[in-house]
């Protein structure tokens, strides 16, 4: 029966990878919150040491692991320690990713690539190795970070876009793959959110920051406390009928086609 404790994720483990700042750790705290154990990764010991050190400034004891997660080795060691030190992954969210910025017949094919590798084999493997231990269990949940670029083209994304909307359909196959045994698969597709990394771009007078707010319905750039109801309904067992959905957190980008220029 359906009530506030759906939502809460108490006594469960939840893996979001590439999780030492930004997005993923926004998203970690927020299952923190709702009772989760927090393990992580990042692909070297200096993040995963500030990761650390982020969680413990927020009240929060997260275990940390070094791994690259486009090595399919790696992540079962890996997978396999969580297992030793926490217990099996009831919570996987695919979080790492990167993007290359470059006109796509200026890409070389190694660099599309890297992009590849991580934001779309990465989710495979990782995914592929938490998913008989939930089979095991009896259920899971699996959030993989989507993009609006897994419904829209951009300049100098190619890369990227073709990796992202390879993941929103390795999440719906997923999803039709091992529903039965009770694993939802699902994504959150970001809008264009506040970090520190978009804080050059998000000055009152700099265009790309025009450009983004004249195209968000909601009229601002979303911020990471945006992204964390969504991914705890997602996490919860508020969600358990929701399986193979691409949930856009986007202010209502892809609903809009834009203001009407001014007659002249």
């Amino acid at each position: 029966m359906f009530s506030e404790q759906s939502f809460r994720l108490d006594g469960k483990v939840a893996f979001v990878t590439g999780a030492s700042y930004g997005i993923g750790f926004a998203l970690a705290t927020g299952f923190a919150k709702y009772g989760a154990t927090i393990v992580f990764n990042d692909i070297n010991e200096e993040l995963v040491a500030k990761g650390i050190a982020a969680y413990r400034e927020e009240g929060i004891e997260a275990r940390g692991y070094v791994c690259d997660v486009t090595d399919e080795a790696q992540v079962q060691e890996t997978v396999a320690k969580i297992e030793r030190d926490a217990g099996p992954v009831d919570i996987l969210v695919n979080n790492a990713g990167i993007i290359k910025r470059i006109p796509m017949i200026e890409m070389s094919a190694e660099d599309f690539r890297k992009v590849i590798d991580v934001d779309l084999n990465a989710p495979f493997i990782v995914a592929k190795a938490v998913i008989p231990s939930m089979i095991k269990k009896g259920g899971g949940k699996i959030i993989n970070i989507a993009s609006m670029m897994s419904e829209l083209g951009r300049e100098t994304v190619s890369a990227y876009a073709a990796a992202k909307g390879g993941l929103k359909m390795l999440t719906k196959n997923i999803a039709s793959e091992y529903g039965e045994f009770n694993i939802q698969c699902n994504g959150i597709g970001p809008g264009y959110i506040e970090t520190p990394q978009t804080a050059p771009l998000r000055t009152p007078d700099h265009p790309f920051n025009k450009f983004i707010v004249s195209k968000t319905p909601a009229g601002r750039w979303g911020t990471t406390d945006d992204l964390m109801g969504p991914a705890v309904f997602l996490a919860s067992g508020a969600s358990d009928f929701v399986n193979g959905h691409i949930l856009y957190v986007d202010g209502g980008i892809l609903a809009y086609i834009g203001k009407q220029p001014a007659n002249d």
